[in-house]
């Protein structure tokens, strides 16, 4: 049974590099529109990270227009994401960072973690 689940199981996609919780990343993901086929990036806050055998997901969250916050879930196995870009690494002491969802303006930043 477990080589059955293994052989229709999804392959780890190699575009995306191991990160943090707190970390602002660029997701770039291919959208499709009628015949079209276009890359649209979502730049944010990863504030969450669910790690299953099965479907592993992270959650980012940026602020649009007006401050109005917006969360996507995307899928780690996804062939749809074309490449994750790392901008920034920051200090968490959380595994998840919804309170960031009550925030907004200074208050949201996370601290900078700097490379010694």
């Amino acid at each position: 049974m477990n080589q059955l689940l293994k052989s229709i199981e999804a392959p780890q996609n190699p575009n995306i590099p191991d990160m943090n919780i707190g970390d602002t990343v660029s997701v770039f993901l291919r959208i499709k529109e009628g015949n079209n086929e276009r890359v649209q990036e979502f730049k944010g806050t990863v504030i969450g990270q669910h790690d299953s055998t099965t479907t592993p997901t992270f959650t980012v969250r940026r602020i649009a227009s007006n401050g109005i916050g917006v969360e996507r879930t995307f899928l780690t196995k996804s062939p749809r994401i074309e490449k994750v870009t790392i901008h920034r690494h920051s200090h968490a002491r959380r595994a998840k960072l919804y309170y960031l969802r009550d925030r907004t303006g200074k208050r949201a930043r996370l601290k900078q973690k700097f490379a010694k």
